[in-house]
């Protein structure tokens, strides 16, 4: 059951980040500064590889989640919410903003990837809790 559940929080995720993304298109395109084709996507975004890597990382965050919920005793949708969206919040989106201002991004970037980072992480939460009554 723990793979299974670790599969689905991850697609569940992974899925949320396409849409997610495709709402954003626009303002995150302009954030990152990547050049765009005549059709207004970017360049080189025909390449399946950055997609099969986010969905490994999905995987893996995912995964890491799991052994980090059971070990601690997290056991429900609302332990597991409120535990994904402090783990977006306060690991992950720390970490992209350090990223970016290193890299003298625009905070937009920021702000964007972490909503995903924030949003990913809660959804797996959530479903990674309903898995470990």
């Amino acid at each position: 059951m723990g793979i299974f559940s670790v599969l689905i929080a991850a697609a569940a995720a992974w899925l949320f980040g396409a849409a997610y993304y495709m709402k954003l298109s626009k303002q995150w395109i302009a954030a990152t500064g990547m050049a765009v084709d005549e059709n207004g996507k970017p360049v080189g975004s025909d390449n399946p590889l950055p997609y099969l890597l986010s969905a490994l990382a999905m995987i893996l965050v995912a995964g890491m989640m799991r052994h980090v919920f059971a070990s601690s005793g997290v056991a429900s949708f609302g332990g597991g919410l409120a535990s994904g969206l402090g783990i977006g919040l306060f690991f992950i989106s720390p970490w992209i903003m350090i990223n970016n201002a290193y890299e003298g991004r625009p905070f937009t970037l920021t702000a964007i990837n972490s909503g995903y980072a924030i949003s990913g992480c809660a959804i797996i939460g959530a479903i990674l809790g309903l898995f470990l009554r």
